[in-house]
């Protein structure tokens, strides 16, 4: 599977030793890497369908301090979707007032039909790009409905929805920014960790460094503001487990 990283920081953290650590893992994740910078409302994306450790665009950019509130970053091993720029997270896409969300995921949607409409749609061939098409769907379409920009709550509430309809039968580990919010949601046992700081909250799929880093509660979402959480969502109970039989077909 992938791994993912992400950072809510109520004020600029510099991460690039957290992030050259992170990128040290892509022998294990050899099918692409992407990086993803918020400022403001402005994000900055960049990624490639190599390996990270081998890429020289990401070395140079790694020698530059890269300071941030937040971030999100990606290693990819391939499940669904070949080896192209277009299956390279991080995905990003805007809903109907013009916010941008943007999503990183390690995992594996093995059953959700209401995503199957989204293949012939899609740029490239991720589950992962389809459930964000999705989102923003959701997202348009209570927008319309309630007539206004939706407030924190109700992205809150709806975030949390769409992580306890996804998550049965299927692995559901992602980050994903709305430009103000990060929204965490892990169903796989040991398999993402966050570093609380003062100011700060990092997530990554693995422990970076030798700080305090303690396992991000399963089977709910999770969202962090300014590096604080703020919101715990619904226990849906629908903790991810390795079935041979689906990995097998899913390699086929």
């Amino acid at each position: 599977m992938c791994e993912l990283f992400a950072l809510s920081a109520a004020r600029p953290q510099q991460l690039n030793d957290y992030l050259e650590e992170f990128y040290m893992h892509s022998p294990s994740h050899p099918n692409g890497w992407g990086l993803a910078v918020f400022d403001g409302d402005n994000v900055q994306i960049e990624k490639e369908p190599v390996i990270a450790i081998r890429s020289r665009y990401l070395k140079e950019r790694l020698r530059v301090p890269i300071v941030a509130n937040s971030c999100l970053a990606h290693i990819r091993y391939a499940t669904i979707g070949k080896e192209e720029y277009r299956n390279c997270h991080p995905f990003t896409a805007r809903d109907i007032t013009g916010r941008q969300w943007t999503l990183v995921h390690n995992g594996t949607i093995f059953n959700y039909p209401p995503l199957s409409k989204y293949t012939a749609l899609q740029n490239g061939s991720t589950d992962t790009e389809r459930i964000l098409m999705y989102l923003i769907d959701c997202v348009n379409g209570l927008t319309r409905a309630k007539k206004h920009s939706l407030s924190e709550g109700e992205r809150l509430s709806l975030i949390d929805s769409l992580a306890v309809n996804l998550a049965p039968d299927n692995k559901l580990n992602f980050a994903l920014y709305d430009g103000s919010i990060m929204y965490i949601h892990d169903n796989s046992a040991a398999s993402l960790f966050v570093l609380q700081k003062d100011d700060a909250a990092i997530f990554s799929t693995s422990p970076l460094t030798r700080e305090k880093w303690e396992p991000v509660p399963m089977t709910r979402l999770v969202a962090y503001q300014n590096g604080k959480c703020i919101y715990q969502g619904t226990d849906h109970r629908s903790l991810y487990e390795e079935k041979e039989d689906e990995m097998r077909l899913l390699y086929l």
